[in-house]
């Protein structure tokens, strides 16, 4: 298993829309992505100022997302 980056939650935000996700839903600090070709692949991000993910709410999230550990680095 290979170290993940740290990122914060607007990061992961603007990357997983590099990576064809789009903002569905806001509530609070969480945001809801869904993937614009598949409709299955959905990413919940806690979105707290600065704050870094910790790695199993980043793991979680990417494997809602079905994004890999690879797309995220080259994303990034």
């Amino acid at each position: 298993m290979t170290k993940l980056p740290q990122v914060s939650g607007a990061r992961l935000v603007r990357t997983l829309a590099r990576a064809g996700f789009r903002e569905v839903h806001r509530k609070g600090s969480h945001v809801m992505l869904v993937h614009t070709s598949d409709p299955t692949r959905i990413a919940v991000v806690p979105v707290h100022k600065a704050r870094m993910l910790p790695p199993g709410t980043l793991r979680a999230i990417l494997k809602g997302a079905r994004v890999t550990d690879e797309e995220l680095r080259s994303l990034l």
